[in-house]
């Protein structure tokens, strides 16, 4: 049997763990960082999955640990809707749910054994002056708070912990190289002092540590192996590195990096998301047409669906653009397997069958989903006073129109075959009935004579129909990618992203249909009924794939 391929994070993995590696012996352990100032969304789900398949392939363990080591912007609102959402995804931390706040006093501890080092000190540039003095490519920068004496910055960094300094007026330093060519490693930034309420930790805290210097803590500290970050963290590695060698921490984690993926006609970044939310442009972090896992939840995107396209667009070391045709294709595949068969019509038209008797119905028998015979059949009412789609009746039809107009016969799906005859106008020209006659000899839309009809068209009888909202919906950006450097991403949202419909025409058997049901309507795609505004009495739909997918995958 032909071995599958490894992509390099499993490679540097399979050298780690081998006899001589540096974490021969001990079980392969992972970490999610979530930062809990936004709702979670696909991009997030590939991580997610990656983190969590990886521990899984070798038999480890993946902790959830929140970063909410910048209180702005962070809530248990985002804390509970990442951890609804990794599960609805069909992943697991189990009990190994931590936060980066619970580290706090320990990171404090290790931070004035830096300072104790001569490792750290205490610098009084303000923001706008580090900036300044940040230096260039072959120019240092400069600290003139350098040299200061380790017992001056253990004292300063106690009074900025007890609030005795406004926010902005110091912060703490590691000493490494101001002439470094990583501009990360010119002394970075450790602790900066903020005046925020912390979700967890209330006002315990005024100061708080950044990132650069948490992370690598509480990844030693959880005994992380692999730490598993975006590419963007390249550069800071350096950084990562040095802190687990000159901090007291109980191990020496491996940080790897991995190629961001993000989706075209799409953005990824949460601070654009949320200024979708906020400016209105969408409905909020669940509107179907947003690409959060919450959004695409909503508008019927399974999870399964969403693994698949993970595990199909792969890992690399580099960031690129992945087409949502692609997504739209995984999601098809799945939906076609298990979603149930049913009939809508969007934009009705009567269709009046003048030769079946009006005091007359019947029942077909029409099978569920051709791919499952376990989901059986249901039964579809027929009688003289059917639904049909405006857009399938013309009256002066172009050449090769195989849909309804006078003297034509079509198929109504599933019943009878039937013959259009004429038409009715209102007084300002437009279409409100078609009548036609239908062929009893045609029973289930067959044609014992063996003529042939081209035309299928879907329906629903108007004595038992109900009424339906559906929603269409489209690429939420008219480019393929609107996040351009030095643009408006705004100035590329598309207007006709959402389409409401009202008075659709529904089977009788979807008034019982409840979210996250999915159905595949007959010629126009899969619709999930809506989870947040469809409600007894009133039937709200979401298209939430076509049917056509141009996708051909490799």
């Amino acid at each position: 049997m032909e071995e599958l391929s490894r992509n390099f994070i499993q490679m540097f993995i399979d050298e780690d763990i081998a006899p001589g590696g540096r974490f021969e012996g001990k079980q392969v352990h992972t970490r999610l960082p979530p930062e809990p100032n936004g709702y979670p969304h696909i991009g997030h789900g590939m991580a997610f999955s990656l983190s969590m398949g990886i521990a899984e392939e070798y038999g480890g363990l993946c902790n959830l640990r929140f970063d909410d080591t910048n209180p702005d912007k962070e809530e248990e609102e985002f804390v509970d809707a990442i951890c609804e959402d990794i599960r609805w995804l069909g992943l697991d931390w189990e009990d190994r749910l931590y936060f980066g706040s619970d580290y706090f006093d320990k990171t404090y501890e290790l931070a004035v054994g830096l300072i104790e080092k001569g490792l750290a000190y205490i610098c009084e540039l303000s923001p706008e002056e580090f900036k300044a003095n940040r230096g260039d490519i072959g120019v240092p920068a400069v600290s003139p708070y350098r040299n200061r004496p380790i017992e001056e910055s253990l004292d300063l960094f106690e009074r900025m912990k007890n609030r005795e300094f406004p926010e902005g007026a110091m912060t703490l330093r590691a000493k490494i190289d101001l002439a470094s060519g990583n501009f990360n490693m010119r002394d970075p930034a450790l602790y900066r002092i903020k005046y925020t309420h912390h979700h967890r930790q209330g006002d315990k805290w005024c100061i708080y540590p950044m990132y650069d210097f948490a992370h690598p803590i509480q990844d030693a500290l959880e005994f992380i192996t692999h730490s598993l970050c975006s590419l963007e963290y390249e550069d800071h590695r350096p950084l990562y590195d040095w802190v687990i060698e000159n901090t007291d921490v109980p191990s020496s984690p491996r940080q790897i990096e991995f190629g961001r993926r993000s989706l075209d006609y799409t953005v990824m970044s949460k601070r654009k998301l949320r200024q979708l939310v906020e400016d209105g442009h969408v409905s909020g972090w669940d509107d179907p047409r947003m690409p959060t896992l919450r959004g695409l939840r909503r508008r019927g995107y399974t999870p399964g669906s969403i693994r698949d396209f993970c595990k199909r667009i792969g890992v690399g070391k580099t960031s690129n653009s992945i087409e949502y045709a692609l997504l739209e294709h995984c999601l098809r595949e799945e939906l076609n397997l298990h979603a149930g068969r049913a009939m809508l019509v969007l934009k009705p038209l009567k269709l009046i069958v003048t030769n079946y008797p009006a005091d007359k119905s019947e029942l077909f028998k029409v099978e569920n989903n051709p791919n499952d015979e376990a989901m059986g059949y249901r039964d579809v009412s027929f009688s003289n006073e059917i639904w049909i789609e405006s857009d399938d009746f013309m009256i002066d039809p172009p050449n090769k129109y195989n849909r309804m107009f006078v003297g034509n016969e079509v198929r109504l799906k599933g019943s009878y075959i039937v013959k259009c005859t004429g038409y009715e106008l209102d007084a300002s020209g437009n279409v409100v009935a078609v009548t036609a006659e239908y062929d009893p000899e045609t029973k289930g839309g067959t044609t014992p004579d063996g003529r042939k009809v081209r035309g299928t068209i879907h329906w629903v009888d108007a004595g038992t129909g109900i009424d339906a909202e559906v929603r269409l919906y489209d690429y939420l950006f008219t480019d393929p990618n609107p996040d351009v450097s030095g643009k408006d991403f705004t100035q590329f949202l598309n207007p006709n992203s959402l389409e409401v419909l009202d008075g659709c025409k529904a089977e009788k058997m979807l008034e019982a249909a409840v979210a996250p049901q999915t159905f595949q309507f007959l010629r126009l795609g899969y619709f999930t009924v809506d989870s947040k505004d469809s409600a007894p009495g009133k039937l709200v739909f979401n298209r939430t794939v076509a049917l056509k997918d141009g996708f051909k995958p490799t």
